[in-house]
């Protein structure tokens, strides 16, 4: 009788954001906090506009986010944890050291907007934590990390099963925290609720 094994797993971490917190965010004051970055970053606001992107992101002006707001290092203390968790499912072998979040970031996306696909250098682990998610908006889409290599290879049905699929749409709820390797290529399609979309990213590096 034939086996078939599954190999070179990709691995998508997916939980409760205060599930392994010590200090619970409060994510009503974290929504509040992003929309008040937001009206007062004109640097960001000035990127964004520069470079045709959607919405807000602080991602190009703001780097220290958990020294300036409470409430951001208490969910860098809480992802620390998570990613911690992670790694170890991962098997990394971290040698004593611990990863260290290198950039957290707040993304806002409107009505119309996308962030189209892209991969995260130079860190490890990355995420997203998602703070406001209305009716209608865009899931998180995952492509198959092989895919470039695939040639020849026929389409896959749609009722194969997930882990077999190209392209893996996963919709978080206000509160999970996603994580995944940073290689692996995702984007986030066009936002189709009228309210916005907010969510905080994060890499955390080794090193």
């Amino acid at each position: 009788m034939a086996e078939i094994m599954s190999l070179f797993v990709t691995r998508l971490y997916r939980a409760g954001l205060n599930d392994l917190a010590k200090k619970k965010v409060d994510y009503a004051e974290l929504c509040a906090t992003c929309e008040a970055v937001a009206q007062d970053d004109e640097a960001g606001q000035t990127w964004c506009e520069e470079n045709g992107y959607p919405g807000y992101t602080s991602y190009a002006s703001l780097n220290d986010l958990p020294w300036r707001m409470p409430v951001f290092a208490d969910l860098e203390k809480a992802l620390d944890r998570h990613v911690a968790a992670f790694c170890d499912d991962l098997g990394f072998d971290l040698q004593g050291r611990k990863p260290k979040c290198n950039a957290l970031w707040i993304n806002i996306l409107p009505e119309g907007g996308t962030h189209a696909s892209h991969i995260h250098p130079h860190s490890v682990i990355s995420g997203t934590t998602y703070v406001a998610m209305p009716e209608g908006t865009s899931a998180l889409k995952l492509e198959d990390p092989r895919l470039p290599m695939m040639m020849l290879a026929p389409p896959v049905r749609k009722d194969a099963a997930q882990m077999l699929q190209r392209f893996v749409y996963v919709t978080p709820a206000v509160g999970e925290v996603l994580m995944w390797e940073s290689w692996l290529r995702h984007e986030v399609p066009m936002n189709l609720s009228e309210e916005d979309r907010i969510s905080v990213s994060f890499n955390y590096g080794w090193a």
